[in-house]
């Protein structure tokens, strides 16, 4: 199937929903992962448990951000290994805010374009 009648098939409001989500969860997640290391550095560096409880919870913020990211990637037709990199990149400390960016930007081009009828680009 061509791009463009993958892109065709694209239900553009439900998108956008689906993609301010997962902005929504890449910040989230992008700060939860910040205050693990600084538990981490406590924990190991001082051996002060204050944040000792958040381990958890940034477990769940990742299992919904990984969630939103397949549910985004579905809706705007991405290949499974473009899923897997923006899931992996809300591991690594400050990479989940630049691939926010990086995706929302390429995503809100394909959702404009669309919205036009412009034909899709060759990637």
């Amino acid at each position: 199937m061509s791009d463009l009648a993958r892109e065709e098939r694209i239900d553009v409001p439900s998108a956008r929903t689906k993609l301010k989500f997962f902005k929504v969860m890449a910040f989230i997640v992008g700060i939860g992962l910040l205050v693990l290391v600084a538990e981490m550095i406590l924990q190991y560096g001082f051996q002060n448990d204050a944040l000792a409880w958040w381990p958890q919870p940034h477990g769940l913020i990742f299992v919904i951000y990984v969630v939103a990211t397949a549910v985004l990637g579905f809706a705007v037709r991405w290949p499974l290994s473009k899923m897997v990199l923006v899931m992996l990149a809300g591991c690594v400390p400050l990479l989940s805010f630049w691939v926010e960016r990086k995706v929302g930007g390429e995503v809100e081009a394909q959702l404009e374009r669309l919205e036009r009828g412009a034909p899709a680009t060759a990637r």
